[in-house]
């Protein structure tokens, strides 16, 4: 089954030095019918304006995921990390005991826009840690490139095998991915026009899928998107059970 979300229907959130988009509940947005898929439980669009940073701030039991989609990326944390990441990086950070982080624009011209996802971890209270990689345009050009995943090259949640692809297509390309029994997931296109089964989607819509073996994707235009693939049957434990 496939839920096209458009992107007027995603809800929109401003802050004057931050615009973004949550796709599911988050903060003070609450919507019951938007609760994420298996356990992704957040998908938001930030852009942050030139300068700008979220203060340092805690989370914990989250795989925090980050895919760097315009400018560059600062990032800095409790546990002494920090860096830069350009268009196409990749990070993921596992918030389980608890830590805290902090998003920057690292730029003062420019402005930055980046997806952050949270996947609920398949055990509670894990040490925290951060593994970070920058992917090329090159390398996802024309396929589904797997960042995050069992892929030999990819990085890693602890989410029995949740995977993360990106990919930028040129027009008339057409990929498939497979989703075993038990499985779905989120696609995003961030960018371009793509038709997705019977569906046509445009920037910034969005595709919930449930029980659906195959999907077939063919770029129209140019198309930059994000497709996450999960579990369906996972049961919050620890921390996610209260």
């Amino acid at each position: 089954m496939l839920e096209v979300r458009r992107a007027r229907d995603i809800h929109p959130e401003a802050g004057g030095w931050f615009t973004a988009r949550w796709h599911f509940s988050f903060d003070r947005y609450r919507d019951p019918r938007q609760m994420g898929v298996g356990p992704l439980r957040v998908f938001n669009h930030d852009q942050l304006a030139p300068g700008a940073a979220w203060p340092m701030h805690p989370h914990a039991d989250v795989e925090g995921i980050t895919y760097v989609w315009k400018g560059n990326f600062r990032h800095a944390d409790s546990l002494g990390n920090d860096g830069v990441l350009q268009p196409g990086g990749v990070q993921v950070m596992t918030l389980g005991s608890g830590a805290l982080h902090s998003e920057q624009n690292a730029s003062q011209t420019e402005p930055m826009e980046f997806l952050q996802l949270w996947i609920l971890p398949d055990t509670p209270g894990l040490p925290p840690g951060i593994q970070q990689r920058q992917f090329t345009k090159d390398q996802r050009g024309g396929r589904l490139l797997q960042v995050i995943g069992p892929d030999i090259d990819a990085l890693n949640v602890r989410q029995d095998a949740a995977a993360v692809y990106v990919a930028a297509l040129p027009s008339g390309t057409e990929v498939l991915h497979a989703f075993p029994s038990g499985r779905g997931g989120y696609l995003y296109l961030i960018e371009g026009d793509l038709v997705v089964g019977q569906d046509r989607l445009s920037t910034g819509d969005a595709v919930k899928i449930r029980e659906e073996p195959e999907l077939r994707l063919r770029a129209t235009q140019p198309s930059e998107l994000i497709l996450v693939d999960v579990p369906l049957g996972f049961t919050p434990v620890g921390v996610w059970a209260r």
